[in-house]
């Protein structure tokens, strides 16, 4: 009888199937993992025959030597995500790998760059980030560099990458190391996954450059061959599942990495320093910062039920707008809501930013704009991307009070705006 991990063939009423045996959480689903790494559920009814073609065994543990130790250290610390792990066909799956030695068994590649130290620091996705874990890789990242790392890659789901990326830019301002996140769209399971280049390439960067920056380092476009490190500000993931889905928006990328190739800048980035004397200002992880966007049909409930949260980003239509004018019979809510938000503003530190995705905010333009900036809002002529915005607004209350908080959130910290666009 075949088991998970085997080679079958599978023949229905339909198709022949080849492929590895993954366990199923039902028992009227077979699961393959075909060859080009995609999984398929065949109902055992329609099964004719089934032959196993080859018994799975256990990979041999890999004995590396050790490595040597005149290559520049890069450190990566581990959050989660698909770059570090294998398929497992005893569970179906994925395991993480994340020692120096899992890492050189899977890449060993990287051995030709850099002498490796690897630990997992938090093991989750992406979308269960909160503030404390934004602190906690600050303080690691700071570890790391004082017992001589050289540059530091975290390795991080896709999903939130480019708000912790945003987080650090914050956090370590001027940091004498590179610091760059890596992800990947596609498991390292795949055929087209995105997870070796993508590592190797941030390496690269860092033992073949002098440069320091807080970046991420992804494809450049959906071919192999090529990454490109991006701004940590400047960023954003723009789609679900394609290996170029991070681009900068209103920005430039910061360099590209040919694989085992070239490090090509793009225009005077930061050199390396030999200190950082900054005091770490961390966020607040008790600190509540709400994010609510501006659509037709709104009611002054949806924004009073932010009463009590420290700070609350409004994704305004166009240049910074919110639903306020009360015009006919049909608009009669919208007076409640500019009193909602009037009131909301004398206790919540309320910002704004555009969900257009790019331009800049700018509510002196017209009435209802303006109306917004004599409630209180804060935010015209920025034209920070809405995550860095949130994550700026997060980190301004909790290191400052609430007035330099309003004071500093349209001033330019860390790059997080551009005098471009």
């Amino acid at each position: 009888m075949s088991q998970p991990g085997d080679v079958v063939k599978i023949v229905t009423t339909e198709k022949v199937y080849e492929g590895t045996l993954m366990p199923s959480l039902r028992d009227d689903i077979i699961v393959l993992k075909l060859p080009n790494g995609y999984n398929v559920g065949i109902a055992r009814k329609l099964v004719t025959k089934q032959v196993t073609l080859t018994k799975f065994s256990p990979p041999p543990k890999r004995h590396l030597p050790a490595q040597k130790g005149d290559k520049p250290i890069v450190s990566i610390l581990h959050t989660g995500g698909t770059i570090a792990s294998r398929v497992s066909y005893e569970t179906g799956g994925v395991i993480a790998q994340f020692t120096p030695e899992d890492l050189l068994a899977q890449f060993p590649e990287l051995e030709h760059y850099a002498t490796l130290r690897s630990r997992l620091v938090a093991n989750m996705m992406s979308e269960n980030m909160r503030f404390a874990h934004y602190n906690l890789l600050a303080k690691e990242a700071l570890a790391e560099w004082r017992n001589g790392a050289c540059g530091i890659i975290i390795t991080h789901g896709t999903d939130t990458l480019h708000f912790t990326a945003g987080a650090l830019a914050f956090l370590l301002p001027k940091f004498p190391i590179p610091i760059l996140l890596v992800g990947a769209q596609r498991s390292s399971d795949r055929g087209s996954s995105d997870a070796a280049q993508n590592l190797l390439a941030a390496v690269q960067f860092i033992t073949r450059t002098d440069y320091s920056v807080i970046g991420i380092c992804m494809h450049k476009t959906i071919n192999d061959g090529i990454c490109t490190i991006l701004p940590a500000t400047r960023t954003r993931k723009s789609h679900t599942s394609r290996r170029d889905a991070f681009q900068p928006v209103d920005a430039s990328p910061l360099a590209d990495v040919v694989i085992g190739g070239t490090v090509t800048p793009f225009g005077q980035l930061p050199l390396r320093g030999s200190s950082w004397d900054k005091k770490l200002q961390l966020f607040d992880d008790k600190i509540k910062v709400g994010v609510l966007t501006m659509h037709p049909n709104m009611y002054a409930s949806e924004f009073k039920a932010y009463k009590g949260y420290d700070g609350l980003l409004l994704l305004g239509t166009g240049l910074g707008h919110c639903p306020i004018i009360a015009f006919d019979i049909h608009t009669k809510e919208h007076r409640a809501i500019i009193d909602a938000i009037t009131s909301l503003a004398k206790t919540t530190v309320l910002a704004m930013a555009s969900q257009t995705g790019h331009g800049r905010v700018n509510m002196d333009v017209y009435g209802p704009g303006r109306m917004l900036l004599d409630a209180g809002v804060i935010g015209t002529l920025q034209n920070m991307t809405w995550e860095t915005a949130f994550i700026k607004l997060a980190w301004l209350l909790s290191t400052h009070d609430k007035k330099e908080a309003k004071d500093l959130f349209s001033q330019n910290l860390v790059g997080e705006m551009s005098h471009n666009y």
